[in-house]
């Protein structure tokens, strides 16, 4: 596997998230409002970025005036600050009671965290971290490893990747970089990765995604069956009241030659999510035009 880095656009840089930081100073509800006021307004200042936001959404709501498409841009950048600040803030201290609250298949977290180690795979839709915190506080704290692509900018990885127990980041590079998960997930522990960003390699499988071919990793499924555990499909996203629903689909159980079609199964939760929540769905590339999959 080749290195892979994550996507290099004017939001992920170190200025936006040190901004930020600065926020955190402010109570939750004006550093939202202006987090929010801000986001809407980089709509107009990243425009190569929104020129993509738009294009994706076209996909996803293909009906609908250019007007209303962008209106839905700018609400996209405004969710995506929002999000943003709420994820610099609980990295510096614990995040508040009740900001994370069970929402959509609930049933399904405690059978799953009785039967020893899990994936919780997601993706860039709302707050995932927050999401995976919160289902690691209901598995008794046990360690999360939280699956990371390096940073286009290190300053971004200094200012989100502080360590502190149980949360570990872990910076793929290469494949022997996996090998640790597999032990870890047999000792019962969590890993949580994002399985929305290809990788550029033999590693992407296309899927049928609204409509058209994409490429995503496989890897997440193989890590799953090396270690015999279950994935969990769960998306956090931010709700009216300003806190962070967790809509949680059914797991998948990966057998050996099964690791496509458990793909395929989680692209289609992603995409009910993805067609329910489209403006927090913070993919600011064109993932249809990415990298040819085998």
């Amino acid at each position: 596997m080749g290195r892979v880095t994550s996507r290099a656009h004017w939001l992920n840089r170190a200025p936006l998230f040190r901004a930020a930081g600065l926020a955190a100073l402010l109570p939750r509800r004006a550093r939202l409002t202006l987090a929010g006021a801000l986001g809407a307004a980089l709509a107009s200042a990243c425009a190569s970025e929104a020129r993509v936001v738009g294009a994706n959404l076209a996909r996803v709501v293909p009906s609908g005036s250019a007007a209303a498409r962008g209106r839905l841009v700018r609400e996209l950048f405004a969710n995506f600050a929002m999000c943003v600040a709420d994820l610099v803030t609980t990295n510096r201290r614990s995040a508040p009671p009740g900001l994370v609250v069970p929402s959509e298949g609930d049933e399904h977290v405690d059978g799953v965290l009785a039967g020893g180690g899990l994936i919780v795979l997601t993706a860039h839709v709302g707050n995932w971290e927050l999401a995976g915190r919160t289902l690691v506080a209901r598995g008794g704290g046990r360690p999360l490893h939280i699956v990371m692509a390096p940073e286009a900018d290190p300053g971004v990885e200094r200012l989100l990747r502080r360590e502190g127990a149980p949360v570990r980041f872990v910076t793929l590079r290469s494949p022997a970089d996996a090998v640790p998960l597999v032990a870890a997930l047999r000792r019962g522990e969590i890993v949580g990765m994002q399985g929305d960003r290809p990788l550029g390699h033999r590693g992407d499988v296309a899927v049928d995604f609204f409509g058209a071919p994409a490429p995503f990793p496989l890897g997440p499924f193989l890590l799953a069956r090396a270690a015999g555990v279950p994935v969990l499909p769960a998306f956090s996203v931010l709700r009216p009241d300003r806190r962070y629903g967790v809509h949680v689909q059914a797991p998948l159980t990966v057998g050996r030659g099964e690791e496509e079609p458990a793909l395929r199964r989680w692209v289609d939760g992603l995409a009910s999510v993805v067609a329910r929540h489209p403006t927090q769905w913070f993919h600011f590339a064109d993932p249809w035009s990415a990298a040819p999959a085998h």
